[in-house]
């Protein structure tokens, strides 16, 4: 798995004009295929006039999954591009249509390239990006007594509770980058008296 992976902060819109034509690029966070599907089918919706609605999407902190399409435009001078310029700024599990209203002006193959790449990057600049880290969830078990103390503990180090469940213990749930599980270890031990236990579990990404 990779250690971090760059993607879209927020979902949103940026729109351009060139020689007449509307572009307008929707841009939003998509964690699986399905989703980045869903999203196209909502914007197609959005803009059922509209001359295009071309799409590109990158699925996976290793871009696994890579999908582009013209939707009627000349061959490669839309998804394509499109497609670049996310993989360019190695934004991940993302997906952007742009959706194209002609003004009456050709603008030709190379025009195209850059209209449709040139309004990925403007919105990515617009809306953002942010790195989300590859994290080792961890659940630390804790007396009652020692909950509160616990928890503002592992804020106060940085580190995000993620939940907390309260039962005849209390479970904390937390998640750590794999260099830091076995200092938290030490630190937990050394902090608890070695009254807390710490349990491992999958992974997941969260931002940095």
């Amino acid at each position: 798995m990779q250690e971090q992976y760059r993607t879209v902060a927020r979902e949103g819109v940026h729109e351009t004009e060139i020689s007449r034509s509307r572009f307008i690029c929707a841009l939003a966070p998509a964690a699986t295929e399905q989703e980045a599907q869903d999203f196209v089918a909502r914007i197609r919706k959005e803009h059922p006039t509209a001359t295009h609605n071309c799409f590109a999407y990158v699925i996976g902190a290793d871009a696994s999954v890579q999908k582009a399409s013209d939707d009627g435009e000349p061959g490669g001078t839309a998804g394509a591009p499109m497609l670049q310029m996310l993989v360019r700024r190695e934004v991940r599990y993302a997906v952007a249509v742009v959706t194209r209203y002609y003004g009456g002006v050709k603008l030709g193959a190379g025009g195209l390239i850059r209209a449709y790449g040139g309004a990925v990057g403007e919105a990515l600049d617009e809306l953002g990006t942010l790195v989300r880290q590859r994290y080792r969830l961890a659940t630390v078990t804790v007396d009652h007594q020692r909950a509160g103390k616990m928890q503002n503990d592992l804020r106060s180090t940085g580190r995000a509770v993620r939940d907390v469940r309260y039962g005849e213990a209390v479970a904390i749930e937390i998640g750590l980058p794999e260099s830091e599980v076995e200092p938290f270890r030490a630190w937990l031990a050394d902090s608890t008296a070695g009254t807390a236990v710490l349990e491992l579990g999958g992974e997941a990404y969260g931002d940095v």
